[in-house]
């Protein structure tokens, strides 16, 4: 494989990176002492909903989309190069990263013409919020165990139920939603796959307060919630298939992310604090967790790289989507864990310090890793998947 840009990447990448540098506010940078991906409050919301459509109009936002559907058909390697400089100039997760990751992506594979239309450009622009309905109170890991039902009465179906774990929901205008919609058929099959309007009468946000403080998720509760049959994507009771195409791409980024900025951070500290008296670097097993900790970074790194290959082949998934993200998950738990080794009381302080001036860092690193290795597909899903479909073992 080459590693190297071509002369006319790199300029893209130059023109990027002073595109950032010169535009992006200060105010919205972010690190890991804030909840990165759901907006702490309406205000943040709302700034972070104008970023979006600044990136909209400068060209950026759905960078390699389709022009008819409003993107600019850039090549899949442009993407990453912007991904890469979005990540360095830490820039906030997209409000909008539901729709832009998630559900446009997914409607341009099942998505009718009408529906392309209606909603992909709407999501470019964050005019539309989105949101998942996944998970229910008895249906976790076991998706294809939820209970909602949307039953059809003619022109729309009628959905009642109860959805929970569901990501940014107080900000959404819309949820893109699995329900039962055949309760005779097989587990797996008899679910559909709706679009559901959030102002719609019924439908019931009620937010859910984390021990880090922040309001993440939200229960969200239907009674009696009319979804036009319009709103219905891929076919009626196949929506499980169309729910593997969403996952697949969750999964890109359900590990959690900037595992190696926190470690170079963490050697840093090193230098700074001290254990027995002595500068934390100086003992022998801080310097070796720190090593092994890149070495598994940089193999993350190679395994999205080959992944991009096969994208760049024009192959369909592998199997590195688990593999990154079960690995990814359980890295930023180990990481997390020993920070509170190195940092001890410095890293469980919620406000900054002499020493650490990036106390709070830490202190949401403890609090917040192991939701990674639980959203997106647990850990053990992940393993199960692996095992089954990439190395051929047998069901336990």
């Amino acid at each position: 494989m080459d590693f190297e840009y071509t002369a006319e990447q790199e300029s893209f990448r130059h023109k990027v990176r002073a595109w950032l540098d010169a535009n992006l506010p200060k105010d919205l940078c972010v690190d890991d002492a804030q909840d990165e991906r759901v907006a702490p409050n309406r205000e943040v919301f709302d700034r972070r909903r104008a970023w979006q459509a600044q990136l909209h109009k400068a060209g950026y936002a759905g960078l390699s989309w389709p022009k008819e559907y409003g993107g600019h058909a850039a090549s899949l390697i442009e993407q990453v190069i912007w991904d890469e400089e979005y990540s360095r100039a830490r820039a906030p997760v997209l409000p909008n990263y539901f729709g832009l990751g998630l559900c446009g992506p997914t409607l341009m594979n099942w998505g009718t013409e009408a529906q392309k239309k209606r909603f992909l450009p709407r999501i470019l622009g964050a005019e539309d919020m989105w949101c998942q309905g996944y998970s229910e109170p008895g249906a976790g890991s076991d998706l294809a165990g939820l209970s909602t039902r949307a039953a059809d009465m003619g022109d729309y179906f009628l959905v009642n139920g109860q959805k929970v774990w569901t990501s940014g929901a107080q900000y959404a205008d819309w949820m893109f939603m699995l329900a039962r919609t055949d309760p005779q058929a097989p587990k797996h099959r008899g679910i559909s796959y709706l679009l559901l309007d959030m102002k719609s009468p019924g439908v019931t946000v009620r937010p859910l307060v984390l021990m880090n403080g922040h309001s993440h998720f939200n229960e969200v509760f239907f009674d009696n919630v009319q979804v036009p049959k319009e709103n219905l994507v891929g076919p009626l009771n196949e929506g499980w298939k169309v729910a593997m195409t969403t996952l697949s791409y969750e999964r890109s980024f359900a590990g959690g992310g900037g595992h190696a900025s926190q470690v170079r951070r963490l050697a840093e500290l090193a230098q700074i604090v001290n254990i027995d008296g002595k500068p934390a670097w100086e003992q022998p097993w801080v310097r070796q967790q720190l090593a092994q900790f890149m070495i598994e970074c940089e193999a993350a790194r190679y395994t999205q790289l080959r992944s991009l290959t096969r994208q760049l082949r024009g192959l369909p998934p592998g199997p590195e989507g688990s593999m990154l993200k079960l690995f990814g998950s359980e890295l930023g738990v180990r990481i997390a864990r020993f920070s509170t080794e190195l940092l001890g009381a410095y890293g469980l302080v919620g406000e900054p310090t002499g020493v650490v001036a990036d106390s709070p860092r830490w202190l949401n690193r403890v609090l917040s890793s192991r939701q990674y290795t639980i959203a997106g597909g647990t850990s053990e899903i992940q393993r199960n998947i692996i095992g089954e479909r990439t190395l051929g073992l047998p069901k336990g």
